[in-house]
């Protein structure tokens, strides 16, 4: 389910395709990597011995997404910011799960992806209406800057991939857009969040088209 041509940009880091090299190797989704496997694949044999369809903890990991999304609404921060942890958990539970117990699935890939794009988008549009109720403009601009960039990143992957470019390069992946909103939501530091993802997830855009042009241009 996260395999690397199905499961773009997700947080378990698992890349059989990918180069181990420059900045792949400094993301916090590849330096995770397996290493949390053995961990949560006992969390899983011994707790959830009846539910180990990987595609459940997806969804629900996207319900936890939405519950985030409604705290925020309600102006409950600190809870948003622990469902949004609680909804990365999941997300990699999944792949733990598609792994340990044989169920890595075309579908479980494309299913997770999407609910991904969803999860994101989902917490943005909280932020979003939040900042509209307030009034706040620049927040609003700030928030929808952060938005394209987030819907952007895992787009050139796709199309990199397309091209038969595997392109897991960049600052800023999944794992480390979920830390900085959980973060955020926390100790209420949104603002200072936003401006990081709507520079960061611009520049990782930058990095991919950069890395995807290098490599076809020497190919």
């Amino acid at each position: 389910m996260f395999a690397d041509s199905l499961c773009p940009d997700c947080l378990c880091g698992h890349s059989p395709r990918a180069e181990r090299k420059g900045f792949e190797a400094k993301m916090i989704g590849n330096k995770i990597g397996h290493r949390l496997d053995p961990t949560l694949s006992y969390i899983l044999k011994h707790v959830s011995r009846k539910h180990r369809n990987p595609n459940s903890f997806t969804i629900v990991g996207f319900f936890a997404t939405l519950l985030a999304s409604l705290l925020i609404l309600k102006g409950f921060w600190f809870l948003a910011g622990l469902a949004i942890i609680l909804s990365g958990l999941f997300d990699l539970f999944d792949g733990v799960a598609a792994r340990e117990f044989g169920k890595v699935t075309v579908f479980g890939g494309f299913l997770d992806s999407v609910l991904d794009r969803y999860s994101d988008l989902l917490l943005l549009l909280a932020l979003l209406i939040d900042f509209l109720r307030k009034g706040d403009s620049g927040l609003v601009i700030l928030t929808s800057f952060a938005s394209m960039g987030t819907v952007l990143i895992p787009y050139v992957r796709a199309k990199a991939e397309a091209l038969q470019v595997p392109c897991t390069v960049g600052l800023m992946e999944r794992a480390e857009r979920i830390i900085l909103l959980s973060v955020g939501a926390l100790f209420q530091w949104m603002e200072p969040v936003l401006w990081l993802l709507a520079i960061l997830t611009h520049f990782t855009v930058l990095q991919r088209i950069y890395y995807v042009w290098k490599k076809l241009r020497s190919s």
